[in-house]
């Protein structure tokens, strides 16, 4: 914050003093070159896709979980034949109750495709989801969901 928006946010010159002051404020904002986002890497697909591979990927986020001291959890979210977002649990490691691998998946899936519309797409855990993953898949309509190393189909994810 400059200093002439300071001096104008000090101003005691009563509302008119204090409205001119936010509004240097909102010029501030404004003028600050955007800040571009951090792209998400590209997510290395398996040579061979299908449902086989795609269980194998979430059984290797959960061996990253564990690797990093956390709950053996993994999850992927998968738009076709590619997968579109990764999730490794991190509730231990984040102290985040809510870091759940399903949960973590859909984050970076919305993310990575800039929607929160998940619709076409499938997800892969390690375990069959919990009643909090299995309402957020509902909320991002999310089409099924598979666990397991055999991807075990969980039918389409529902409020319970």
């Amino acid at each position: 914050m400059s200093a002439a928006t300071v001096s104008r946010l000090r101003c005691a010159c009563g509302r008119r003093g204090t409205l001119q002051g936010l509004a240097g404020l909102a010029l501030a904002a404004l003028a600050r070159p955007a800040v571009a986002a951090a792209r998400p890497a590209d997510i290395e697909q398996p040579p061979q896709p299908g449902p086989t591979a795609f269980a194998a990927r979430a059984l290797e986020m959960r061996r990253i979980a564990v690797e990093r001291g956390d709950q053996p959890y993994g999850a992927v979210v998968v738009r076709g034949l590619r997968i579109v977002g990764l999730g490794v649990s991190a509730v231990v490691t984040d102290n985040d109750p809510t870091a759940h691998a399903e949960m973590q998946a859909i984050r970076d899936a919305a993310r990575r495709l800039g929607t929160r519309d998940l619709s076409g797409c499938e997800l892969y855990g390690s375990a069959r989801a919990c009643p909090m993953c299995e309402a957020a898949a509902y909320w991002a309509r999310i089409d099924r969901l598979r666990y397991g190393e055999a991807g075990t189909d969980g039918g389409a994810p529902a409020l319970r």
